[in-house]
């Protein structure tokens, strides 16, 4: 194990007991120019997008614009970067959305393989290609570990793929995040109050129903995470 490892990891158990605004600042301190932020312009967005820039308000903040989302998410991005004066920095996956399925078909369709590939050309490449053109070393997300079991283990403070993860608000639940909402006077995605607790492409994400649980409202219940938590670093796989 590397030296540097190693400090994280001693880091993360004191991390562990910081505040959200204290991990963001031990990560601009330890990263400097070469921290960057990722944001789906979801649901809760706005908390991850006003706690990090209060601190820096000129971070990079990554949108991976897969072409498949809704519509009043592209509204709410507008809204939202201009609110917040944002440095967006926005990429797309290499092929349109009308190529890839003229290609490959609607891969969302087609079981975990299907939504594998699909991740890899709409958000693993685009974030592998954003890191490298931002020098990025460090990246802040918005990941909770009461949004389901593939988070609930997450430390926060991680290694993964060369690539160290911060995630300031790993341990909030929604009542904590309607708080922040509330005391900063921030929007919700407009799409909450139509039932939707966790938002992504339009062909992968459904309502709240009753007896399901937040991690079943994403890609029909096969799985919670979109593909950058667990395969970036990884588009080389053959598309």
């Amino acid at each position: 194990m590397s030296a540097a490892i190693e400090t994280m990891e001693q880091n993360d158990i004191d991390l562990e007991q910081a505040s959200a605004e204290e991990r963001v600042r031990w990560a601009v301190e330890t990263f400097g120019s070469e921290l960057i932020m990722t944001t789906s312009f979801g649901t809760h967005s706005a908390v991850m997008l006003h706690l990090v820039t209060s601190v820096l308000p000129d971070i990079p903040v990554v949108f991976i614009d897969t072409g498949y989302l809704f519509p009043e998410t592209y509204k709410f991005a507008h809204e939202l970067s201009e609110r917040l004066n944002l440095n967006l920095k926005k990429f797309l996956p290499k092929m349109s959305a009308a190529e890839q399925e003229a290609l490959y078909g609607k891969m969302w369709e087609n079981g975990e393989e299907g939504h594998k590939r699909y991740a890899l050309i709409n958000k693993v490449e685009p974030m592998d290609r954003a890191v490298r053109d931002l020098g990025a070393k460090a990246w802040l997300a918005g990941l909770r570990r009461s949004q389901g079991s593939s988070r609930s283990e997450r430390p926060v403070v991680q290694v993964q793929n060369q690539m160290t993860k911060v995630y300031p608000i790993l341990d909030w639940d929604n009542r904590k995040m309607h708080q922040y909402l509330t005391a900063n006077d921030l929007p919700y995605h407009p799409l909450w109050d139509e039932g939707y607790v966790s938002l992504g492409d339009w062909h992968s994400t459904s309502k709240l129903m009753p007896g399901m649980t937040e991690e079943q409202t994403r890609f029909g219940g096969l799985k919670r995470e979109c593909g950058l938590h667990e395969l970036s670093g990884q588009a080389d796989f053959q598309i």
